[in-house]
């Protein structure tokens, strides 16, 4: 027995138990957010027909209204980082180029995030769930005294826990973590994170059961001889998808020109949403109702530009005003809306039998995300959570693929990176000087691979400390060759460590 202990790798041993404890936390603070959410969704479509049948009790709901995007600005203005999805203040916080204080944002965008979301707003439940994923990270590596590079792989780990417990999609939340966030293949990353993604979907499932979150029944397989459509899909949602970061990253300026403080921008969405709300109350919210009733019957061409068309315009509405809330699933209700809408069109024009609509929604939700995140990966494994069918990876990756391309060709750049270099450059951050570790992986193609240490023209201000090839720890010295799959760490403080990872970026 104490020899079986001595093989046992205590430090992945421990960062699994951290995992958990992460996992249990967030999967507790993100169900019960979404709990609320929903609750107060189920209500929201009476309150309105009541409303349409009582017209004078409009003013007062006006005014309630107005004053919950008058609270909502409050905690705003006490503390920006709660604004938006708060994936890109996550991100900024691995990177060094945001501060944060986790309390604060833990409970500020619980309520902002149950405010905005849960009263019709066109805005998903998922980027809060993440950003209080991480704050429950952080707020436990405070607690344990954690160093700062344990902090952040902590951070890693409520990020993944957060996404897994929103949508039931523990893989998802992992490959989004490595993906999205930190875009190489850390072995303590992704094995804390995954025990935390685990662990809080347990958590949630415990809340909401084991039924997915976007049941659609019975899909069927799509042949392979309408493979070729899913070409001329991906082509579409490459195109449709730059135009969605075009015109979400001109948001804030058109805001602006408002006559309203930034922290009060909220107040246009709240409002609008009521004539919405009168007489559209079902497809308030992030739109998980409308993919799950596009799956039960197609509407009219014309009903689905229509809803196409009201759907992207008030989510850009209510996104651009800083309101607490993310575009995930605003993103896949979208994608599933053009889905529909191109599946509808092929079976007029190309002969498209009609029972394959619902593949091509599903299909769609992957390739449109896909294109919008740059993470193709994430949008395949996560609609397929999502959905609960995995007869779909092939057309799924292949028009996913197609997308990214499409937009890559188009210069687009992954929507989140774009929100952070934006919100890096409105805001002065707060660094400390703390000491931190840096990873820099090792990947094909890149001018580290197969060089010396001592022949690479490192930065100043940090100091190489550790070499990882797979299960192995080299301390680096001038001869040592690095190669693809090594993953570097480098030690530094939180003052340089952005301006070290983007210059030896620009160096490969």
């Amino acid at each position: 027995m104490k020899n079986f202990l001595d093989t046992l790798d205590k430090t992945k041993i421990k960062y699994i138990a951290k995992g958990v404890l992460v996992g249990g936390l967030a999967g507790v603070v993100v169900s019960l957010f979404r709990l609320a959410i929903e609750k107060i969704g189920e209500v929201l479509p009476l309150i309105y027909s009541q409303l349409k049948s009582h017209s004078l009790w409009l003013i007062p709901w006006c005014l309630f209204m107005i004053f919950l995007a008058f609270v909502v600005g409050l905690l705003i203005k006490s503390d920006p980082n709660i604004k938006g999805s708060g994936i890109p203040q996550v991100e900024g916080q691995l990177k060094d180029e945001v501060s944060v204080s986790w309390w604060s944002v833990l409970w500020k965008k619980f309520v902002g995030g149950i405010l905005s979301v849960g009263t019709g707003l066109f805005l998903g439940r998922e980027g809060p769930s993440i950003q209080l994923g991480a704050s429950c990270a952080q707020g436990i590596a405070v607690k344990l005294k954690a160093t700062k590079s344990e902090e952040k792989i902590l951070l890693s780990s409520g990020a993944a826990a957060g996404l897994a417990a929103a949508f039931n999609a523990p893989i998802a939340g992992l490959l989004f973590v490595v993906e999205e966030v930190h875009h190489n293949f850390s072995p303590l990353v992704w094995l804390t994170s995954f025990a935390a993604a685990l662990t809080s979907n347990f958590v949630s499932l415990t809340f909401f059961g084991l039924r997915p979150v976007l049941h659609l029944g019975d899909i069927p397989s799509l042949p392979l001889r309408h493979y070729w459509l899913l070409i001329l899909l991906g082509i579409l949602l490459g195109v449709l998808g730059r135009f969605y970061q075009i015109i979400l990253l001109a948001l804030d300026n058109w805001y602006a020109l408002l006559p309203l403080p930034s922290y009060f921008r909220g107040v246009l969405p709240f409002v609008l949403i009521i004539p919405i709300g009168l007489f559209f109350p079902h497809i308030l919210g992030g739109g998980n109702q409308i993919i799950l009733a596009l799956g039960q019957h197609s509407p009219t061409l014309i009903a689905l530009f229509l809803l196409l068309f009201l759907r992207f315009t008030f989510s850009m509405v209510s996104y651009g005003s800083g309101l607490p809330g993310g575009i995930f699933l605003p993103i896949l209700t979208l994608g599933a809306i053009i889905g529909s809408l191109f599946a509808n069109f092929a079976t007029t024009t190309f002969g498209l039998e009609p029972v394959f609509i619902k593949d091509f929604i599903v299909i769609a939700m992957a390739g449109y995300f896909a294109a919008i995140g740059k993470a193709p990966l994430t949008a395949i494994i996560l609609v397929t959570e999502m959905v609960g069918s995995l007869v779909h990876l092939m057309p799924l990756g292949l028009t996913a693929l197609v997308a990214y391309i499409v937009v890559d060709i188009l210069g687009g750049d992954p929507i989140y990176e774009a929100l952070l270099e934006r919100l890096v450059k409105s805001k002065k951050t707060h660094l400390i000087g703390q000491r931190t570790i840096v990873e820099i992986p090792v990947l094909a193609g890149s001018k580290l691979d197969g060089t010396l240490v001592r022949d690479f023209e490192w930065p100043d201000h940090m100091l190489l400390a550790l070499l990882h090839r797979g299960d192995r720890e080299i301390i680096p010295h001038g001869d040592t060759v690095m190669k693809i799959g090594d993953t570097l760490e480098i030690l530094t403080d939180t003052t340089h460590a952005s301006s070290i990872v983007r210059t030896i970026n620009e160096q490969l």
